[in-house]
Parts: structure tokens; sequence; C-alpha cells
């Protein structure tokens, strides 16, 4: 069962660390120093891994912060696994399993002073592997995800678009949107898809090859 349900958990242990740590932010944020708690739509989630918050307290909602970084990228991991199987491409399978692996490791160290670099590596990994994901299921009949995918996809380059202009002001709200419907689209794939609807990928290539 614990198995079968691993990344519901580890996402749902992710979730309740970081909402523990949202609500114990002492404050601040690039707009007001001296605010009082997080504002989804002014702080940025990399403002609870700092030591000091932004209005100069000490951070006490690091640590949950950090708690919560320990399950994402390994419930990303095991997730990215299950895909692999499910996908019947040697070379997807090796992108998806092998990428989710590193991006353990790469997450862990966001919450030091290298954030910015393993952030961009930590992001190249974890979209590569919705990239490659997204090509698969636009094989398949699963219409609603091929939805789902363009607009995780979406959300994702104009927040990239966002950071490139610098307009911090509809980042943050972006930053969050971005993470809730990943983290659905992940929910979905895991638990709403199997190896059956990728089946006729496999019987296809075959019948080119002959």
């Amino acid at each position: 069962m614990i198995k079968k349900y691993s990344v519901l958990i580890g996402l749902a242990f992710s979730m309740i660390l970081m909402i523990i740590a949202i609500s114990i932010y002492p404050g601040g944020s690039i707009f007001e120093k001296d605010s009082i708690g997080f504002n989804l739509s002014k702080n940025f989630i990399s403002n609870l891994f700092e030591a000091k918050a932004l209005n100069g307290t000490d951070n006490v909602s690091r640590i949950w912060a950090i708690l919560a970084m320990i399950f994402l990228p390994i419930s990303y991991a095991i997730f990215f696994n299950h895909m692999a199987i499910k996908i019947p491409d040697r070379n997807a399978g090796f992108i998806l399993k092998y990428a989710g692996i590193s991006n353990i490791l790469v997450m862990f160290l966001i919450v030091t002073p290298l954030h910015d670099l393993m952030l961009y590596i930590s992001i190249s990994l974890f979209w590569t592997c919705i990239v490659v994901i997204t090509v698969f299921i636009f094989k398949t009949k699963l219409h609603l995800f091929k939805f789902l995918c363009l607009i995780c996809l979406l959300f994702f380059y104009f927040s990239l678009y966002l950071w490139g202009t610098s307009d911090w002001e509809l980042l943050p709200i972006i930053q969050k949107i971005n993470f809730f419907s990943s983290t659905l689209l992940i929910l979905g794939l895991e638990y709403f898809t199997n190896q059956v609807d990728f089946a006729h990928i496999k019987l296809k290539a075959k019948n080119n090859i002959q």
C-alpha cells in the first residue's frame, strides 16, 4: 500500500511541511521589507530557505522548508521512474530515470549557498522530464492529459518570460500556479495512467521495423 501511494504520500508530506514553513515565516518581501508573514502574491518560495527573513529576523521557517525539500525530489524521482516503466521507449526511460535521480541531489543543494545554480539545474532536469512525458502523452488517447501537459508547459515558459523581463510583481503568483499545476499533473499521471495507455507505441515501432 505504501509503495503504491508513495508519490502521493511524499508530495503530501512535502506540502504539509511547506504549509507549516509558510505559516510561520516571520515576514518581509522584496516589495515590503517590514511586512508580516508570508504573502503568496509577493514572496517567493526561496524566501523560506534563507537564514534570515527579509525583514531581518531569524527565519524560523527555514528548517520546515528544508524538510519539505527532502520529500519533494524523492517523490519526483519515484514518479519519473514509474513513468519510465510505463513508456515503452528506452531513451525516454533513461532520461526519466536518471534525470529524476540526479534531481534529488540537486534539489537538496538548493538550500545551500549554491541556490541559484542548483535551482537552474533542477528546473532544467524537471522540465526536461515533463517535456519527454508530454511527447509520449501526445501519442496516446489521453486527451485530458494532453491538455494538462500543455497548460503546465505554458505556465512554465510564461514564468521564464517573466523572469527574463524582471517582472517581479507577477512572477511570485505564477511560481505558485506553476508548482500546483505541475503537482496535479504528476498525481494525475501517476494514478490515472498505466502501461496499456502507451502499449500501442511499442507495437507501432515494431511494425515499422518489420
